[in-house]
């Protein structure tokens, strides 16, 4: 089993493959629009590429590489992720730009098939401060018929390493750096990712599209918002959107912990999980183990006090104590007035990620934070990497997501629900969240869309081009929970754009524990599944898009 940090990191890592590897389309697929091609305009050799605007082009190599079965490096702290199987001989180009008096250099990565190039592109997000993907995603993408491409933003290629980057030698927030991170980047990826693509095939990509998750998520609607026409569809599932606030947020659950000085284990926060999923499971009229509508789940975590649980054998007695952090969690961050701030950990979503515990040898418990808002707090807020984020109190934190909003919302907020020109220029956006995500709050991504309603248009008008789906029981990026996992959005989302049948439901499965099969189609936003009263509860047939 995993130590319970791998665990974690490793779920976030998996939000850069997991769309890519289960979304991989053939190079057969129906929804290829013209024959296979072959890099045969210049072979697999340098090609000259033209700065984007504000940028210049420091290099420029490639690398014929014969595919095959595909390793990838390790990123510590987590080991290599399993090499990827047949995958197409291709080429590999790196350009790196750089932006005059900014001191970066950005690695543009980019593949591209020897054979069954369907005329489609393909741009790979990141995960926590990793701007891009290690390569298991962009093999899949090739697989899959797209010439792909990553870019690390000129920032160190880990998930938590910020300590060469973040803050200059002074001690000050390194703005180039922190903006190539948060937007530039992604944009000259765009631009340079399409020009090499069409030196290499002769001609100009057919279809280019965004695919992330997370940081990746975030990475597809600052596309939307700032470069609207960089892309023809956008996959941009558990998007970090509001940065700026959800990173300080979702420190939250250690804080109460502190300042309550009471740190429930794994096992009793659990208890409380499974005590909500039962009480709330029949919202939606299935006896499935799911919450369809955590903001509507009403259980009251006072319910459990005084029952005693097993926890490794032992007997173990739920306190008032335990019951009051369990509520300050779920409710969310508030400021010393009672104001809200942000959402909380969803109801029927796992603790262990921002709620983690830790034991010493003398049995005394401590909170284990996470660490991506562990580091953005200390780190970019603060500017002070040693912060022991433990001591921070409830006056403390509502003052540190003050100042991370007025420091950086402008930045990497990516919280505009101005999408009139992502509209205009005929762009897709599609996007689907867990409702049991225990990282990046559900809530944040719909308050979002609520947005966008409101500004353009109403429900109606914003399906058009941005269409939300909310997934029952599923944890981070699809990674954790129990619940439904869509089996093929970037099919639904090339199909959209390519052929304008805009997904209605996006399909979607799962394995219990029996190893049965579960499928649910899930329900665009803001409709919601409901059971039919009688058919089998494990089948999507049984279930119907309604109100909520």
């Amino acid at each position: 089993m995993k130590p319970p940090l791998l665990a974690l990191l490793s779920a976030l890592a998996l939000s850069v493959l997991v769309p890519l590897s289960a979304n991989a389309v053939s190079p057969s697929s129906p929804l290829s629009a013209h024959p296979a091609s072959h890099p045969t305009a210049h072979g697999c050799a340098e090609v000259t590429v033209a700065a984007p605007a504000g940028a210049a082009i420091e290099s420029v190599t490639a690398a014929h590489q014969p595919g095959g079965t595909v390793t990838f490096p390790a990123v510590p702290p987590l080991p290599a992720p399993p090499p990827a199987e047949g995958v197409p001989a291709f080429c590999d180009i790196t350009v790196t730009v750089t932006h005059p008096g900014a001191h970066d250099h950005e690695h543009l990565r980019i593949w591209l098939p020897d054979t069954g190039w369907t005329g489609r592109f393909q741009a790979v997000g990141g995960s926590a401060y990793a701007a891009g993907d290690f390569g298991a995603g962009l093999a899949a993408a090739i697989k899959g018929g797209y010439a792909a491409a990553t870019t690390d933003a000129g920032v160190t290629p880990a998930y938590l390493d910020v300590g060469a980057w973040a803050l200059t030698p002074g001690g000050s927030v390194n703005k180039p750096l922190v903006e190539d991170f948060a937007s530039r980047a992604q944009h000259d990826l765009a631009v340079v990712g399409k020009e090499v693509t069409a030196e290499v095939y002769g001609r100009s990509v057919d279809h280019s599209y965004f695919n992330g998750c997370s940081t990746g998520g975030r990475e597809g609607y600052m596309e939307a918002q700032r470069y609207a026409g960089d892309y023809d569809g956008i996959l941009a599932d558990a998007p970090g959107t509001n940065w700026d606030e959800f990173e300080v947020a979702t420190l939250w659950p250690q804080v109460v912990m502190n300042q309550e000085h009471t740190f429930p284990t794994s096992c009793e926060f659990s208890a409380f999980t499974d005590a909500a999923v039962k009480a709330c499971d029949k919202l939606d009229g299935a006896p499935d183990g799911l919450i369809a509508e955590p903001q509507n789940c009403g259980f009251d975590p006072r319910r459990l006090v005084g029952t005693t649980i097993l926890c490794d054998g032992k007997p173990v007695r739920i306190s008032a104590a335990d019951a009051t952090v369990v509520r300050k969690i779920w409710d969310g961050p508030t400021s010393p007035s009672g104001k809200k701030l942000w959402s909380g950990i969803p109801i029927g979503a796992s603790f262990d990620g921002l709620a983690g515990t830790q034991q010493n040898p003398a049995g005394t418990r401590s909170g284990a934070p996470f660490p991506v808002p562990a580091i953005w707090v200390s780190t970019f807020v603060e500017h002070q990497p040693a912060l022991d984020t433990a001591t921070i109190t409830y006056r403390e934190f509502a003052e540190i997501f003050r100042q991370s909003q007025e420091q950086y919302d402008g930045v990497i907020g990516t919280d505009d629900p101005d999408l009139s020109a992502f509209r205009k220029a005929g762009g897709k956006l599609l996007t689907y969240h867990g409702d049991a995500d225990q990282y990046i709050p559900t809530q944040g991504t719909v308050d979002y869309r609520q947005q966008v309603d409101r500004l353009m248009g109403g429900t109606k008008k914003v399906d058009d081009f941005y269409r939300l789906f909310l997934a029952p029981g599923v944890g981070h990026c699809g990674e954790s929970g129990t619940g439904p996992v869509p089996t093929d959005p970037l099919s639904a989302l090339t199909n959209w754009v390519e052929h304008g049948k805009a997904p209605a439901t996006l399909p979607a499965a799962t394995t219990d524990a029996a190893g049965r099969t579960i499928s649910r189609d899930l329900c665009r936003y803001p409709l919601i599944s409901r059971y039919d009263g009688h058919g089998d509860p494990a089948v999507a047939a049984s279930y119907r898009c309604a109100t909520a």
